[in-house]
């Protein structure tokens, strides 16, 4: 079974107590960024971009193998092979994740690659491609390319072996996750996209990328445990980069590095205060 072993939705809480009768009108959010402009952007490497036409539109999702490179090289290895075209969403969980990749879609099945070792975590060091967003001393919240992370201080670098600090992807709307079976290591073929954040996958589940653009596709597949006849389905899986040229959209990302994204952070850091988290950062992209 290759299943995400977790299912069910985030929990629902009822307010407890009713309002003070003269409370002060909150603070006004600090104003958006300007537009972005020519520096702001960064364009993806289209080896690193995986477009999923659907039957209710297209998905592109960036990998990002600098957080889990042995599984992105195996979604490469698969969409050249056309593994995944015609495979459908076979579990699908409001509040949750769209889970394919299989090709029995039931769950059950994988491809005839061996097994992915578990990448829960990774190593970075100084002058990598982490960007920090939000700095809580002990820890660092970030960004690989599109990937939202935690990270131990770089200041902990001094002290280990490897110069290097454990970081691992957060589990936001959009995120990309290997599939498994209870066995850590047991990432085949199957993935899901996230459709809402859950941090209980942190750390238990491979990261991989996310999705740059179609998220409204994601949201739109029909749900169900397992989906009963299911009919949304990934009928052509590529890599941009062997689209045919005539064929290629061309994708621009917002760049973490750039100004804009760093204006965008500070906002939202002073709207959200000690409640900041990388999931408030939506990261736009232009498809033409």
């Amino acid at each position: 079974m290759r299943s995400v072993l977790l299912a069910g939705t985030l929990a629902a809480f009822a307010a407890l107590s009713a309002p003070a009768p003269a409370l002060a009108a909150p603070p006004a959010s600090p104003p958006a960024a300007s537009a972005p402009g020519a520096a702001d952007w960064r364009t993806p490497d289209p080896n690193d971009v995986l477009v999923i036409d659907t039957n209710k539109g297209r998905i592109f999702v960036e990998l990002v193998p600098e957080v889990a490179p042995q599984f992105a090289a195996r979604v490469r290895e698969l969409a050249h092979a056309h593994f995944y075209d015609g495979l459908t969403f076979f579990r699908v969980i409001d509040e949750f994740m769209a889970q394919t990749g299989d090709p029995l879609n039931n769950g059950q099945g994988g491809s005839d690659k061996p097994d992915v070792p578990a990448e829960f975590s990774f190593r970075r060091g100084p002058g990598g491609p982490f960007v920090s967003a939000h700095d809580k001393g002990s820890t660092e919240i970030g960004f690989v390319k599109s990937m939202p992370v935690t990270s131990q201080s770089i200041m902990l670098a001094a002290m280990t072996r490897d110069g290097m600090v454990q970081a691992w992807p957060l589990y936001c709307p959009g995120v990309a996750g290997a599939a498994r079976a209870e066995d850590p290591d047991s990432a085949n073929s199957q993935f899901f996209l996230m459709r809402a954040k859950y941090p209980r996958l942190e750390k238990n589940y491979t990261a991989f990328g996310r999705v740059i653009a179609g998220q409204e596709v994601v949201g739109a597949i029909k749900t169900g445990e397992p989906v009963a006849d299911p009919q949304d389905r990934m009928e052509r899986v590529r890599l941009l980069a062997d689209l045919p040229p005539a064929e290629r959209p061309t994708i621009k990302v917002i760049d973490p590095n750039g100004p804009w994204f760093k204006a965008e952070l500070a906002r939202l850091r002073a709207r959200e205060g000690a409640g900041f988290s990388a999931c408030d950062v939506n990261i736009p992209s232009e498809v033409k």
